[in-house]
């Protein structure tokens, strides 16, 4: 059975080598194509009846980017007795070199229509035939100076009424960073301009020149038109997903874009009301006065002055009152914070020297890594703008601090195992039975069935928590910064996937150690009643002594 199946495997091996050689004997050479198609006067009949020419240009596809490949690495399906069979040459599949721009194309409206059997443009429509030339030559039919030309072949309105507006003034000026067809619809594009989301058409069509600084300062005549446009009731609209709001086009126009002092123009004085009419039925003169773009506070007609005038009073006016009222409640604050600090009874020490000094690092490493590590996370917000705009000083100064950190971090270590009060700092900071009962006291006692019982120890479990979620904090935080910020010397061990592991717990992490100090540790040295407005022990290391008056109670052990 295999024998008679390896026969027949090279039997067909020899017939298709066979068929090919014998194709390639047949296939005629682009020398003999010459005698007939070099001939200007050469014509046939299609199949629509109408007489095209079969010329080809010999000296043209020798310029050509083709010009180095014989006719039949195109036209494969021309045998030997070609014209006498009567067989017109098929159409060249010019995915069979290239089929990333063929499968583009193919996705494409032009594309698309073509597979629905439609007339529409195919490859050599564009690039040409026999006279394929790259598109930065100037007798390319995809040079800049042709693109209209080329897409006016088919689409003649359209290209006619580009030529009257402002992009097709420029382009025939010379101006190299005009606009063309392909700049708005693209050369092998996947999505249409019609249909297009606003928001896309803004944004990515448009905005393109329009939000770019080294083209559009070249000829706008306001500044940031994009932006301004997103400042607008339209624009708002626009980015949170609305699908009627007014975009660029809706007032513009597309094609035929004029100038706003040309009569014809739809945003022209005279035609403002026609064209908010489209909208907005019934608009009046008075309404299409109105301001479409956002000014940025620099319009100069009597409406913008007046508008940025009442802006900045207004602006005056919020931060005197509300800075009036920050500062009196400030006051306020600190002369109870004051005069809870200077009250009888906080004669208990509970943090000495060296512990306040290492909390006060804690502190200040916090808040800095905080704000510079979500800075560098989000580069646009205000924490970054704080900072400035290199985010070299960020990253700097979040090593910086970080290392700030982790020197804290070992010099606690090294305190709670060397020192006397350090050994009985962890000794009182180890989680212990008692804990578990005294916060399931807490919480009967929240739900009203049992009232709350005195705490037993120096710390209750509310301090215990707090302890040893920051030493998870600081070791998670360590490790994975050090990861990411050598990540160099990690990958020489771990795989790159690794690094990037780290990042993701690095960040997750920082939130949820912010989110636990503004939540927990906030409220209970500050907000909490019993300590409002502040526990002082942080700075003087003494709390009050009811506090700690119930501590070891006999009741308690009860």
């Amino acid at each position: 059975m295999m024998n008679r199946l390896t026969r027949l495997l090279c039997r067909l091996a020899l017939a298709t080598w066979a068929t090919s050689m014998a194709l390639a004997a047949d296939s005629i050479q682009g020398s003999e194509c010459m005698d007939c198609h070099g001939d200007p006067d050469l014509t046939a009949v299609n199949e629509a009846g109408q007489t095209v020419s079969l010329h080809v240009d010999g000296a043209k596809h020798g310029a050509s980017v083709h010009g180095a490949m014989p006719c039949a690495a195109c036209h494969g399906d021309i045998s030997r007795q070609h014209p006498d069979d009567n067989l017109a040459a098929k159409r060249v599949d010019c995915a069979a070199c290239h089929e990333a721009q063929s499968s583009s194309h193919g996705a494409s409206l032009h594309g698309a229509a073509a597979k629905d059997g439609a007339e529409a443009a195919r490859c050599s429509d564009c690039h040409g035939s026999h006279q394929v030339l790259r598109d930065t030559s100037p007798d390319s039919t995809l040079h800049h100076s042709k693109i209209s030309a080329t897409c006016g072949a088919c689409h003649p309105r359209a290209a006619q009424a580009v030529a009257e507006s402002v992009h097709g003034l420029a382009a025939i000026r010379g101006e190299r960073d005009a606009a063309l067809c392909t700049d708005c619809h693209f050369e092998h594009a996947r999505a249409a301009v019609d249909g297009a989301s606003a928001r896309r058409l803004s944004a990515q069509i448009c905005g393109q020149c329009h939000a770019a600084e080294p083209i559009a300062a070249s000829f706008r005549p306001a500044p940031d038109p994009v932006k301004t446009f997103y400042q607008s009731y339209h624009g708002l609209a626009v980015q949170y997903g609305s699908t009627r709001a007014a975009n660029c086009a809706s007032c513009h126009g597309y094609h035929r874009i004029l100038p706003s002092h040309n009569p014809d123009s739809s945003i022209h004085p005279n035609r403002l009301v026609e064209t908010c009419g489209k909208c907005h039925p019934g608009a009046t003169e008075n309404f299409a006065r109105g301001r479409i773009h956002g000014d940025g506070g620099r319009g100069k007609d009597t409406g913008s002055v007046v508008n940025r005038w009442v802006r900045s009073a207004y602006i005056v006016i919020i931060l005197t009152v509300v800075g009036l009222m920050a500062a009196h409640n400030l006051a306020v604050w600190l002369l109870k914070a004051a005069a809870a600090r200077r009250a009888p009874g906080r004669s208990v020490m509970r943090m000495d020297r060296t512990q306040r000094i290492q909390h006060m690092l804690l502190f200040v490493s916090f808040i800095v890594l905080a704000i510079t590590g979500f800075a560098l996370k989000y580069p646009d917000s205000w924490m970054a703008w704080v900072l400035g705009a290199d985010d070299a000083i960020r990253r700097g100064l979040h090593r910086i601090f970080g290392i700030l950190l982790l020197a804290t971090a070992v010099w606690h270590v090294l305190y709670v195992l060397t020192t006397t009060e350090g050994k009985r700092l962890f000794r009182d900071f180890w989680p212990r039975r008692h804990d578990v009962r005294e916060a399931a006291d807490r919480i009967r006692s929240l739900a009203g069935k049992t009232p709350l019982r005195p705490r037993r120890g120096r710390f209750g479990y509310v301090e215990k928590i707090e302890y040893w979620a920051v030493v998870w904090g600081v070791v998670i935080m360590g490790v994975t910064g050090l990861m990411i910020w050598l990540k160099i010397d990690v990958t020489r061990i771990l795989p790159r996937w690794a690094v990037e592991v780290a990042t993701t717990v690095h960040y997750y992490e920082a939130i949820l150690a912010c989110l636990a100090v503004v939540v927990w540790h906030a409220y209970h040295v500050v907000f909490d009643p019993g300590v409002y407005p502040m526990n002082w022990a942080w700075w003087d290391g003494r709390v009050a002594d009811e506090m700690c008056r119930e501590e070891d109670s006999p009741a308690r052990r009860a």
